[in-house]
């Protein structure tokens, strides 16, 4: 068996001085979970109800103005559920948004890890895009991040660089020394174009090594029995 020696001359790059999280799909299991659950409930094939958000111009445009904080969680529940029903579904508005929610359990081990990064004083943000008043319920938002940033209250959404740039100045960090872990590449995409490293969340078993490589984080010890 041969190995190939390093290349001298490979840059590598410095650890991240802080993370950047999102929220549904990382800290929670797959959102595409929730909406197949609402589909489902509505009566429609359970990947109706995303295809209709995705695809519905109604839909998607209450979506952006919800996450830009110009529209409240009724009336986005309004234009939601009257897509839906247009597409065959049976559902009402109100309690639409809170209904998702309670499909957003928590994945254990990446809030765990989220804990693990700030007691290595590693500062942590949360950058997300609004779903609803009742999306963080499950967890308290100050015990757990240094910073929060929610697209709705700061009036700009992910993928747009700006969202980036107001969490590395909260948190107080170049762009550059930051990482961010998210579900959707085009996120990545978006605060790459500050200099932020990226990485693609699929599972927590594929996520935690490297956000702790990227940290520099050490590997948890296994307790012997």
């Amino acid at each position: 068996m041969t190995t190939t020696s390093p290349d001298p001359n490979e840059v590598v790059a410095p650890s991240a001085r802080a993370l950047l999280i999102d929220f549904g799909g990382v800290l929670t299991v797959p959102i595409a979970r929730a909406f197949r659950a609402l589909g489902a409930g509505a009566g429609l094939d359970p990947d109706d109800a995303l295809r209709v958000l995705a695809t519905h111009e109604g839909a998607r445009v209450a979506l952006v103005e919800h996450e830009r904080g110009r529209l409240d969680d009724e009336g986005f529940e309004d234009a939601f559920a009257a897509a839906l029903v247009e597409s065959g579904g049976r559902v009402e508005p109100r309690g639409l948004l809170a209904g998702l929610a309670t499909h957003l359990d928590l994945d254990q081990p990446m809030v765990d890890l989220i804990r693990e990064a700030r007691a290595a004083r590693v500062p942590v943000a949360l950058v997300s895009n609004s779903l609803g008043r009742d999306c963080y319920a499950r967890v308290d938002l100050d015990e757990l991040f240094d910073v929060t940033v929610i697209s709705g209250q700061v009036g700009v959404r992910k993928p747009s660089r700006a969202i980036y740039r107001i969490a590395c100045e909260r948190i107080g960090v170049d762009p550059r020394e930051c990482v961010l872990v998210d579900d959707l590449e085009h996120n990545l995409v978006g605060a790459a174009r500050l200099g932020i490293r990226g990485i693609l969340h699929r599972t927590a078993d594929e996520s935690l090594p490297r956000i702790r490589e990227a940290l520099s984080l050490p590997a948890p010890t296994t307790a012997s029995r």
